[in-house]
């Protein structure tokens, strides 16, 4: 499982208390950062309680929290400001098996845009699209392993959830699953140009390929040097 769906099921649990859940759903649903006492009110539960639920919503990055001074009251004598809670920016998705399908959202979006402003067909600009958001991907990754291990961190990142076998790395899991059980050739296409951005931006001696298996991905990588292509 990758990080993003580790924090996301971590915050979601943090969701699972029901007076945690109650207070996040109200502070969500006011039009302004509201005031420790203002949820506690709204929910009926004390002070500490609100304050010890909400700063654990700020901690797992479901609230931000901010200081404010009453409105009207300004200069010395104002009191001090109260801390106030409101909705963060943190979008939160949980998928099991992952899928990724923002990131095909995003390549697609991107490739239709590129190719009105060449005068091309969507699916000459999709895989070249697709393999700069690769590069891009791979050059996040830290330097500090091998370029394989870097490699293998990558895909599983991006919910490909590899499996390497002597040198030959297949995935038992396709991020885009359900648009490509719609429209097979043009995501694999695209899937398959992601994965070729990652490998050659890493540098890794490898012969990608479509080779779809049953219950995975389309795409195989072969690291072992000189690998026939089928």
């Amino acid at each position: 499982m990758s990080d993003r769906n580790d924090n996301g099921l971590r915050r979601l649990t943090a969701l699972a208390e029901p007076v945690r859940r109650a207070l996040y759903r109200w502070v969500v649903a006011q039009p302004a950062p509201v005031t420790r006492d203002e949820a506690a009110a709204s929910v009926g539960v004390p002070r500490h309680v609100a304050k010890f639920n909400l700063d654990r919503l700020v901690d797992e990055g479901l609230l931000d929290a901010d200081y404010q001074r009453p409105p009207g009251r300004r200069g010395p004598g104002a009191g001090r400001p109260a801390k106030v809670y409101r909705r963060a920016a943190t979008e939160i998705e949980v998928s099991l098996p992952e899928r990724r399908y923002d990131v095909a959202g995003l390549l697609l979006a991107r490739a239709v845009a590129e190719a009105e402003r060449h005068d091309e067909p969507v699916t000459d600009a999709l895989p070249r699209v697709a393999r700069a958001h690769g590069r891009a991907v791979a050059a996040a990754q830290s330097s500090r392993r091998s370029s394989r291990r870097q490699l293998l961190d990558a895909l599983d990142a991006n919910g490909y959830e590899p499996r390497d076998e002597r040198g030959v790395v297949t995935f038992t899991n396709c991020p885009f699953h359900v648009i490509a059980d719609e429209e097979t050739e043009l995501v694999c296409s695209m899937n398959l140009a992601l994965v070729q951005g990652i490998v050659d931006e890493l540098g890794v001696d490898a012969d990608t390929r479509l080779q779809p298996m049953e219950g995975g991905c389309c795409v195989r990588i072969d690291t072992r040097r000189h690998a026939p292509r089928t």
